[in-house]
């Protein structure tokens, strides 16, 4: 493990890629925090609010109503003229449609909104924040289940063999055949795709190609000396596949895991762009590159998501290939 890291860290792209991602996945995570229209903290007549956790009405801050309160009116600011308000740096979430805007949307970059807004007339940087979160988050969720399933079906089709290993190769190239953004464009004509769904659909069609590289791995040991006196030995298939053959197949399994996320971010980004995505009030890369086709005439719409995009991809490229050349033994540590 010490070798592996010596040697990814020598692989300056890779790991300054990692570095930069990392920032960028940790940063968004706060973006409740940094992109609201709501007030991180309050502090009036000796009490403590806290409206990014809670909605709190009117009269909570001495004013006259029990409905919930607008920050964004004036009358807030009067309510809390002699309190302390702690806003996020951009006063504006992913879904707040600003009103007093010079012209109507979408409105060039200036120095208030950074990179401009949507021809809805919201934020872009802050869709911007919200956005690669999802995307991310998306990523590293369905590759995570996609390679606990890819290595599970892989082990028992290599380590088996036989049968078991031609019916299952046989089910991969049914289930390798159907196009998953068809199938996903005919689910949602009757069903309203959300992000658990669009996730689920992934994860059943992310899982194969590793599986066969697991499966070639376990085909390739399983023969092995080491193993036939495992079995002599009386030591159960279980432990045979987890405790000797999967961590020579991890090696796979490393290399592939950026590459997975990055082709969940892109299937997601391109149902998004179609319109068959997510739901629209969502921020995500997709609907941004989507609004920017829609609106030529505001280039920065459509600028700004392929950037985003392109960076994101890029980033977990260089990572990929960063892991899969540490792996590799037969380079040195220098190069």
């Amino acid at each position: 493990m010490a070798d592996f890291v010596k040697r990814f860290k020598a692989n300056k792209l890779a790991y300054y890629s990692f570095l930069l991602l990392s920032f960028i996945f940790i940063f968004t995570l706060f973006a409740e925090f940094i992109a609201n229209d709501k007030p991180i903290f309050v502090y009036k007549d000796s009490r403590f609010y806290f409206p990014i956790f809670y909605d709190y009405a009117e009269v909570d801050f001495g004013g006259e109503f029990l409905n919930y309160i607008d920050y964004s009116d004036p009358y807030f600011t009067d309510l809390t003229k002699d309190s302390i308000v702690i806003w996020p740096l951009i006063p504006y979430s992913y879904d707040t449609i600003i009103y007093d805007l010079p012209y109507p949307p979408p409105i060039a970059p200036n120095a208030i909104h950074l990179l401009g807004t949507d021809d809805q007339g919201r934020d872009l940087l802050a869709r911007l924040i919200y956005g690669i979160r999802i995307s991310l988050l998306f990523g590293f969720i369905s590759s995570f289940f996609s390679i606990l399933f890819g290595i599970f079906y892989g082990a028992i089709s290599g380590y088996y063999g036989g049968k078991i290993d031609l019916l299952s190769q046989r089910f991969i190239e049914i289930w390798a055949s159907m196009p998953i953004l068809f199938l996903i464009i005919i689910l949602s004509s009757f069903i309203a795709p959300t992000f658990f769904i669009i996730l689920l659909f992934v994860i059943l069609f992310s899982w194969m190609g590793l599986s066969l590289l697991v499966r070639a791995e376990f085909l390739r040991i399983r023969n092995f000396d080491y193993i036939k006196a495992s079995k002599a030995l009386g030591v159960s298939d279980f432990g045979i596949i987890f405790r000797h053959i999967l961590p020579n197949a991890f090696v796979s399994v490393t290399t592939y895991f950026p590459f997975i996320i990055a082709g969940s971010i892109a299937t997601l980004t391109s149902l998004d762009f179609l319109g068959f995505g997510l739901p629209v009030h969502y921020a995500s890369l997709g609907e941004i590159l989507n609004q920017g086709k829609e609106n030529l005439a505001s280039p920065h719409i459509g600028i700004t998501g392929f950037i985003a995009l392109s960076v994101i991809l890029s980033l977990l490229v260089f990572i990929g290939d960063g892991v899969r050349n540490s792996v590799d033994k037969s380079r040195s540590i220098n190069g």
